[in-house]
C-alpha cells in the first residue's frame, strides 16, 4: 500500500528561527500542513507579493490555494485571538472555512489564564521566566492536571463547563492575591464572540483524518512553533515553553506513530536570537550585537520585543540536531552577516568548574563559548539567486558548519522574501 509521510519541520535554536517564510517555501510540495504544539504566542511572519502577514495559531501552509490545514491536538488556542486572526486572513482574499480544521482535542486558552499568568509571573518576582502573558503555561497546566477546556467541549453544555472552570480559575488568582480584574469583561465578550466565530468551522479528530490521509499516499508537512531550546524536558529549563517543541511532539500533538516520520528539516539562524530570561552562552551586549539585531530587525513578530543577539552556537545546534534526528539544515538570515569583517561560531564551552565541553551540559548558567573565527563574506547576497553566486568565504562558512554538525545544509535564505530562497544542489 502506498501510504503518505508526514515530514517536520521545527526551530533548533530559541525560537524566531524564520520557520514561517520556510514553511510557505516547502508546502508547494505537500498536500496538508499542519501545526503540532504551541499557542499564540509564536509569530510566524510570512512576505510575499507586497504584503506581509504575521501567522499566530493558523498554520503557515494556508496560503497554499486550497491545501487543508490542520491545527492539532497539541496546540493551545485563544478563540478571541484565532478569531482577530482568521479574520484578517479573510479580509486580505483567503479563504479558511473550508480549508481550516480545527482538533476537537485541542485545548482552549480561557481569559481567566490571562490573568493567572500574570498573577504567577508577578509572584516570582526576580525569578520571572518572562511569558509573554498569553495564558499559554496556565493552560499547558490545566491540562496536565486534568482540569482543561477543549475544542469538543464547545459542542455540549458549553455554557456550564465555561462557568466551572472560571471558578476554579477565581480560587487560584484570589490565593495568589490577584486584584485587578478590570479588563475581564471585555475580553470575556470577545472570548465568547471567538466561540461563536469558531463553530464556523470544522472540527475534527486530527488524530483520525491525519492517518486517513497518509493512507491515501498524500503527504503532511507539520509545523512546529517556537524551538529545540524552549522544549519543556529538553530547553533550558525552567525558562522554556510548556509544550514538547522537539520532533517527538509532532507525534503527540498530531497523533502519529514514529515510523512514519520521513524528512525533520531543522531550521537555525546564522546567529542566535533569544526573548525573555534565561541563559544564552553566546549574547553579545557590544555593538556587534547591536548591530546584529538591526541588520536582522530582531523585535518580536507578535510582541515587538528586543531580542537578545548573539553568534551561532553549534555546541547547542548539534544537541537540537540529535534530540530531533534532523536530516536537512535550513540556513535562514545568512545576509545579516553580510557586512561583517570576521564571525564567529561556538565550538565548546568553558565551564565554571574550569572544564571544557562540546556537550550541553545539564546547567548552561555560566558556561563560556570556545569561538572558532572565520573571515566574512564582505558581499551583499541579497539580489542572489544561485548557489554559484555565493562568495568563497561564505561557501567556507557553509561546509565548516555541515563538517561540524555532521549534517547537509539544503537551503540557505538570503532576505525576507519568498524569492530570497536558494536550493542547493
Amino acid at each position: 500500500m502506498n501510504t503518505g509521510k508526514v515530514d517536520v519541520l521545527l526551530g533548533l535554536q530559541w525560537g524566531d528561527e524564520g520557520k514561517g517564510k520556510v514553511v510557505d517555501v516547502l508546502t508547494p510540495r505537500y498536500d496538508v500542513v499542519a501545526r503540532f504544539q504551541g499557542g499564540p504566542n509564536a509569530g510566524h511572519t510570512l512576505e510575499f507579493e507586497g504584503q506581509k502577514y504575521v501567522l499566530r495559531s493558523i498554520p503557515s501552509g494556508i496560503f497554499q490555494g486550497g491545501k487543508v490545514n490542520i491545527i492539532g491536538n497539541g496546540v493551545v488556542l485563544a478563540p478571541d485571538l484565532f478569531m482577530e486572526e482568521a479574520m484578517d486572513l479573510e479580509k486580505s482574499g483567503h479563504d479558511l472555512k473550508s480549508r481550516l480544521h480545527i482538533s476537537k482535542k485541542a485545548h482552549l486558552i480561557m481569559p481567566t489564564h490571562r490573568l493567572l499568568d500574570k498573577a504567577i509571573e508577578a509572584a516570582k518576582g526576580k525569578n520571572k521566566v518572562g511569558t509573554t502573558g498569553k495564558g499559554i503555561g496556565p493552560t499547558y497546566t490545566d491540562k496536565v492536571s486534568r482540569n482543561g477546556l477543549r475544542v469538543g467541549d464547545i459542542l455540549d453544555h458549553f455554557e456550564d463547563k465555561y462557568a466551572a472552570h472560571k471558578s476554579l480559575h477565581m480560587k487560584r488568582l484570589e490565593a495568589l492575591g490577584w486584584t485587578d480584574f478590570s479588563e475581564l469583561d471585555a475580553i470575556e465578550k470577545k472570548w465568547m464572540q471567538g466561540i461563536k466565530y469558531m463553530k464556523q468551522f470544522k472540527f475534527v479528530d486530527s488524530e483520525h483524518e491525519i492517518n486517513h490521509i497518509l493512507r491515501s499516499g498524500k503527504n503532511i508537512l507539520c509545523e512546529g512553533a517556537q524551538g529545540t531550546m524552549l522544549d519543556v524536558d529538553f530547553g533550558s529549563y525552567p525558562f522554556v515553553t510548556s509544550s514538547n517543541t522537539v520532533c517527538a511532539g509532532a507525534c503527540t500533538g498530531l497523533g502519529v506513530g514514529p515510523n512514519k516520520i520521513g524528512e525533520v528539516y531543522g531550521i537555525m539562524k546564522a546567529y542566535c536570537t533569544r526573548v525573555g530570561a534565561g541563559p544564552f552562552p553566546t549574547e553579545l551586549f557590544d555593538t556587534t550585537g547591536k548591530k546584529i539585531r538591526d541588520l536582522g530587525h530582531e523585535y518580536g513578530a507578535v510582541t515587538g520585543r528586543e531580542r537578545r543577539c548573539g553568534w551561532i552556537d553549534l555546541v547547542q545546534l548539534r544537541y537540537s540536531i540529535m534530540l530531533n534526528g534532523v536530516t536537512q539544515l535550513i540556513l535562514m538570515k545568512s545576509d545579516v552577516l553580510d557586512s561583517f569583517k570576521t564571525v564567529k561560531a561556538c565550538t565548546g564551552y568553558k565551564l565554571p568548574n574550569g572544564e571544557t565541553t562540546e556537550e550541553l551540559p545539564f546547567e548552561l548558567e555560566g558556561a563560556e563559548p570556545i569561538y572558532k573565527e572565520m573571515p566574512g563574506w564582505n558581499t551583499d547576497m541579497t539580489r542572489f539567486t544561485l548557489e554559484d553566486q555565493f562568495p568563497k568565504e561564505f561557501n567556507d562558512y557553509i561546509n565548516f558548519l555541515e563538517d561540524f554538525l555532521e549534517t547537509p545544509i539544503k537551503i540557505v535564505s538570503i532576505g525576507p522574501d519568498r524569492d530570497q530562497t536558494i536550493v542547493r544542489k
